[in-house]
């Protein structure tokens, strides 16, 4: 298995609400993640996701574009918290020990149903 598959297995198990399984199968204990939302460390950014998926049962995650450089990888995402609402773009950048997630950062962006440019996020 890649890096790649490990990344985006992780975010489908994590968004789907399979939050411990993807700690326990893809996560370096010890890992450090990088959201300004939560404490320092992954087990506070693993309570933030079973409190998300909580709030957002039926939270839905589309991967759109996957990029693997050495122990990096990308991962460009469409989530959508709410059925019917357009959701947010989102890049997860990953950084491997071996075959386990050591560093995690995200970033995202609300998908604005007006905006000027017809490219759009996706």
């Amino acid at each position: 298995m890649h890096n790649k598959d490990r990344a985006t297995q992780f975010l489908a198990l994590a968004s789907s609400g399979s939050v411990d399984e993807a700690y326990e199968r893809f996560v370096l204990a010890g890992g450090r993640h990088h959201s300004p939302y939560f404490a320092a460390g992954f087990a506070a950014l693993k309570t933030g996701m079973k409190e998300n998926h909580r709030q957002f049962p039926d939270k839905r995650l589309t991967i759109l574009r996957v990029l693997a450089d050495g122990d990096l990888v990308a991962v460009h995402a469409h989530m959508v918290l709410r059925p019917g609402d357009p959701g947010v773009a989102v890049l997860h950048l990953f950084r491997f020990e071996g075959e386990k997630i050591a560093e995690l950062w995200d970033f995202s962006q609300p998908v604005k149903p007006d905006s000027p440019n017809t490219d759009g996020l996706f």
